[in-house]
């Protein structure tokens, strides 16, 4: 018994440590106690003490006082400590290094996805999807379903590959190497195409009559919001078939590079322009051309500037902050960023899919 009162003294010292107090909890249960009947009998478990590990039980109390509280936001459930949490604050490299080049082997390059550091899905001017390792290995390749060029592509948080099909009104996942049609449209043509933080899909798509341009979210093949005219009734977007690629920012922004227009056009979650971008103030001589368009984890917005061979980047805001114009960069087109922050441009000419570190 003596050493019983002892692991008592123990576990209230500890816990008094961590600010937790057994008197509310004592009074609670013994209430509860008082309210039963006189005639019922408690049995009560017999009790061999052991040695206690003040340590281990020191830990198990701080494991239980850190357990994160789940909350709702937007529908989804996530923990309250990831939600409040910043990612690592990374500044911006004064020279960012070229650390990787990919010879992917098409006549013209579109489009780059992440998979990891060391995996990109490609895209170009056939009907032929291929992922690839930095040594430019052939890993894996997808013909499309219809035979033409896929418009674009994208890589789920699963990571399955999805791509659009211009030519057959498609958009297309790739799962086990099978592919499933998810999304068939009818008098709209989807273009590009981006996974967002929730798993949905946006689409950027123009009418059958390049006349009218909008962004389209899916869940499965559900949609569930279009975005198409700000608060006056204006089109966000230039119609007309041009390059029109789509990212999500970290805040859930919504940023397409809308080259026809020489703009990136940037709207919150429901769809209300934020801003836009068309170059540095300063370069009013020099022509803006975005194409491809990424995010990272910093919120940064990072577009390529075809014709003048660099990508832009700005912060969350819209305001610029440098160019990449060194690593020989050579008519960059699209972009993507890894979980590491590492940037993959791809070289409409070349072919060539660079490895950039910047942050």
């Amino acid at each position: 018994m003596t050493e019983l009162k002892q692991i008592m003294s123990d576990l209230k010292s500890i816990l008094k440590s961590n600010n937790v107090s057994l008197t509310s909890t004592y009074k609670s249960r013994n209430s509860e106690f008082r309210t039963l009947p006189p005639k019922v009998r408690v049995t009560v478990p017999s009790f061999t003490p052991q040695k206690i590990n003040k340590d281990q039980l020191n830990q198990i109390v701080c494991s239980l006082l850190s357990l994160s509280v789940n909350t709702e936001e937007h529908g989804d459930t996530v923990k309250s400590a990831e939600a409040a949490s910043p990612p690592p604050v990374k500044p911006l490299l004064d020279d960012p290094r070229l650390t990787a080049t990919i010879d992917t082997g098409y006549d013209y390059l579109f489009s780059v996805s992440c998979v990891s550091e060391e995996q990109v899905w490609t895209c170009g001017d056939c009907n032929i999807m291929k992922l690839l390792n930095l040594q430019g290995k052939l890993l894996t390749s997808i013909q499309t379903e219809s035979g033409d060029e896929p418009w674009d592509i994208a890589v789920t948080r699963d990571g399955d590959l999805v791509y659009t099909d211009n030519y057959n009104k498609t958009v297309n996942l790739v799962k086990n190497e099978q592919i499933h049609t998810m999304i068939r449209l009818q008098m709209w043509k989807p273009l590009y195409v981006c996974s967002t933080f929730s798993d949905d899909l946006l689409v950027a798509m123009e009418s059958d009559d390049r006349k009218q341009s909008k962004v389209v979210r899916y869940s499965g093949s559900t949609e569930t919001q279009t975005i198409q005219f700000d608060d006056k009734g204006r089109p966000l977007y230039l119609p007309g078939y041009n390059t029109k690629y789509i990212s999500e920012n970290r805040n859930l922004d919504i940023c397409v590079a809308d080259c026809r227009a020489k703009a990136v056009v940037v709207v919150n979650q429901s769809g209300k322009l934020r801003f836009r971008y068309t170059g540095h103030p300063s370069n009013t001589k020099q022509s803006f051309d975005p194409v491809g368009i990424t995010t990272d984890s910093q919120s940064h917005i990072l577009t390529a500037d075809i014709d003048n061979h660099r990508i832009h980047i700005l912060d969350q805001d819209g305001q610029f902050l440098r160019y990449i114009q060194n690593c020989d960069l050579c008519t960059p087109w699209g972009l993507c960023v890894d979980i590491r922050d590492n940037l993959f441009v791809a070289e409409h000419v070349t072919a060539k899919v660079k490895k950039i570190k910047y942050l």
